[in-house]
């Protein structure tokens, strides 16, 4: 099969599209002909070198959101069979000790991760266990189904399972084109939220609002702060949902409401934060809370709730597998909004 992999950290130069051999599946093991895999940040920081998941290893394919038509199956299977249009879930938590990527589930270690420690979706083929494979419905389209994983489960189990948002409160989410915080406005949304974006330009506030954003503010020209107290009449949001780190860190605490709970689950602007007045932060009872892995359990239940709600499908640009430098460069430089698709 055809692969873009790399050897080496480096610039998209690294890359190599080349042939290397089929997988071959376990005996709890299927193989799919990849249709579509959508990118996110993970890809470019690994092959940039600046951090690397424990396990990560040379060469490396990468590609964590997978879809596609099963070509192969492992002995032990049940419930999947060839010809099957699937999803795959990408953390490799939860696997069956007949499956070739079994062993690599510490939540809180050496988690593996599909397109991340193991090989992913920057191929013609990719070896899932079979009980990290889902449906996918008849009218969907495989790129529709590859935005989902990373970034629909990121933000599912940040609000949800670590933030607790509920219906009637205020959360505001940065980054609004980014993938995971175009999930993250649809998801609060759906849940009965009120829905504040913030982003680098004012064209990508625009299209946030219309994703179902209550309120958008360009963080670049605006006071966040000030935005977030005057939707609220003074009071601040409930939650601010962060993957941006350094850069609005500070700002976002004071935007929270007495009790308010900053839920954080990257750090694409740094690595290192300021919390301005501890004072504020004990006098109002913020929290300050770190989403960790999601579980396997997890996956089904948004995976449904996805099929069967009107969620919007955030497709910035499609590229082919042999141009996935360019497709990476294009997300370095922030030039997109939504999820950017690679198809063998």
């Amino acid at each position: 099969m055809k692969a873009m992999l790399y050897n080496e950290p480096g610039g998209p130069e690294v890359f190599e599209y080349v042939d290397v051999a089929d997988p071959e599946p376990g005996p709890g093991d299927v193989v799919i002909d990849v249709a579509a895999t959508s990118l996110n940040r993970l890809d470019v920081v690994q092959r940039n070198g600046w951090f690397q998941m424990p396990g990560f290893t040379y060469p490396h394919i990468a590609g964590m959101d997978v879809a596609g038509t099963v070509s192969a199956v492992g002995d032990a299977v049940t419930g999947v069979k060839v010809g099957d249009r699937v999803v795959a879930d990408p953390s490799l938590a939860g696997v069956a000790d007949n499956s070739k990527l079994a062993g690599r589930g510490d939540l809180y270690g050496d988690l593996g991760v599909i397109g991340s420690t193991v090989d992913g979706g920057y191929a013609e083929k990719c070896l899932v266990p079979a009980s990290h494979v889902y449906a996918i419905p008849d009218s969907m389209s495989f790129a529709h189904a590859s935005t989902f994983p990373t970034v629909y489960l990121t933000a599912a189990h940040a609000l949800f399972d670590v933030g607790n948002l509920v219906a009637g409160e205020t959360v505001m989410i940065h980054a609004a084109g980014s993938g995971v915080s175009t999930a993250g406005i649809q998801l609060a949304k759906n849940a009965g939220a009120t829905v504040l974006a913030t982003a680098g330009t004012d064209e990508k506030c625009e299209r946030a609002l219309a994703l179902g954003a209550d309120h958008v503010a360009n963080n670049r020209t605006t006071d966040i702060t000030a935005f977030a107290r005057e939707v609220t009449e003074g009071v601040g949001v409930d939650m601010v949902f962060d993957h941006v780190g350094t850069a609005l860190f500070g700002p976002s605490l004071f935007a929270l409401a007495i009790h308010g709970r900053l839920v954080n689950c990257g750090n694409s602007s740094g690595d290192e934060a300021t919390i301005p007045s501890l004072g504020h932060l004990f006098h109002s009872g913020i929290k300050i809370m770190g989403s960790d892995p999601y579980r396997p359990e997890e996956f089904g239940p948004v995976w449904d709730t996805f099929c069967n709600g009107d969620f919007e499908v955030v497709i910035d640009s499609t590229f082919a597998l042999a141009d996935a430098g360019a497709a990476q460069d294009k997300m370095l430089q922030s030039d997109f909004f939504g999820k950017i698709i690679l198809t063998p």
